[in-house]
């Protein structure tokens, strides 16, 4: 058909780098709001919960083309499911995977209205919408790394080159299913459990699956598709800073003055820490209460904004490295050359270097 013409003639998708920090910053510029992506280095339930509710999983190999006789079932109503129509697409959409079947995301205009559109195509259809998407190519390519030389749709593909590949792990309607749109449809794992519980159900088939490979390949990359840690930190400040406020007032109203930031170090490091509370509970405390209160409240708002700032900076630095990739630095390594050359300086450098990798190799 013309429309699967236009889609193998949708060149340009090229590879892009599996880093949480480009994943995040593609998910931004869909319109998507409030969530961000993390690399996992292990599955167990301390790992999950530090990077807060897990909307979904991105799992990356190397695919060698080897024969899966697990049964796929149709997609329902629910589960969004697409054929992967284009080859270096794969990791966009792997992202989409997750974003389109998490409920509780924020899809933004565009691809709120790119779900509803494509909500009843059958698997090869809604490749075929995702491969002609000009915002999801555009977007996507936006994080290719600048190739001054060899255009990422004119290099050949060698038998010998590496190939990796995107899966996705999510729970929808209750049940858990491996999404990889080189297969007919979703694969069930089973149940999903309530809440979170989907996490513990998918650890064995990713374990599995590393397990299948791992007597020839180590490169492997896990990475979870999450709430915004910065939102649900914010989130958190509000609630302790507004105990905190309420228990300052009684402390004040009762005693006139406020502990050294010293006195409630010693206070927190001496007392455990009593249970949030509301207004009410806190006109029922003693004086000795609410000053441990205090202490505890002012120790959690020094670790959340110690936290939120982590978080500012992490994100900065995604940003400047992601700046970093897209950047051309052909024109401005081939300038420096030239000045090297006109100084008389190139000539020497590059015997130096010469004479260094002799000797490295010796």
């Amino acid at each position: 058909t013309g429309l699967f013409r236009r889609a193998l003639m949708a060149s340009g998708w090229c590879t892009i780098e599996s880093d949480p920090g480009v994943f995040s910053e593609l998910i931004t510029e869909l319109g998507v709001k409030g969530v961000q992506v993390h690399e996992l280095w292990s599955l167990d339930k301390e790992s999950m919960a530090e990077v807060g509710p897990v909307h979904g999983l991105i799992f990356l190999f190397r695919w060698r083309g080897e024969k899966d006789d697990r049964a796929t079932v149709t997609p329902g109503p629910g589960v969004f499911f697409a054929s992967q129509m284009i080859p270096n697409a794969c990791a966009t959409q792997a992202i989409l995977s997750v974003l389109m079947n998490c409920p509780s995301i924020s899809l933004g205009e565009e691809m709120t209205a790119f779900k509803a559109f494509t909500k009843d195509f059958p698997p090869d259809v809604k490749g075929l919408a995702i491969s002609n998407s000009d915002l999801l190519r555009r977007v996507h390519n936006s994080f290719a790394r600048a190739e001054p030389t060899v255009s990422e749709e004119r290099r050949a593909s060698k038998e010998e080159d590496e190939v990796y590949h995107f899966i996705s792990y999510v729970p929808v309607d209750g049940k858990l299913y491996e999404l990889d749109g080189l297969k007919a449809g979703p694969i069930c794992l089973g149940d999903a459990g309530p809440g979170e519980a989907w996490l513990d159900a998918v650890t064995p088939a990713i374990q599995a699956r590393i397990e299948q490979y791992s007597s020839r390949e180590i490169r492997f990359n896990l990475m979870a598709v999450t709430a915004d840690r910065r939102e649900r930190l914010l989130a958190e400040q509000a609630v302790i800073e507004k105990e905190r406020n309420m228990t300052v007032g009684k402390v004040q109203a009762r005693a006139g003055k406020l502990p050294s930031p010293a006195e409630l170090e010693r206070l927190a490091a001496s007392h455990p820490e009593p249970p949030a509370t509301g207004e009410v509970a806190v006109d029922e405390r003693t004086l000795e209460q609410l000053l441990i209160a205090l202490a505890h409240l002012t120790a959690r708002a020094a670790k959340v904004a110690a936290d939120i700032e982590n978080e500012q900076q992490r994100v900065g630095q995604w940003k400047i490295e992601n700046i970093r990739r897209r950047h051309n630095y052909a024109p401005f390594i081939v300038n420096f050359l030239k000045v090297l050359a006109e100084r008389g300086e190139l000539g020497p450098l590059v015997e130096q270097a010469k004479k260094k990798q002799r000797h490295g190799a010796r």
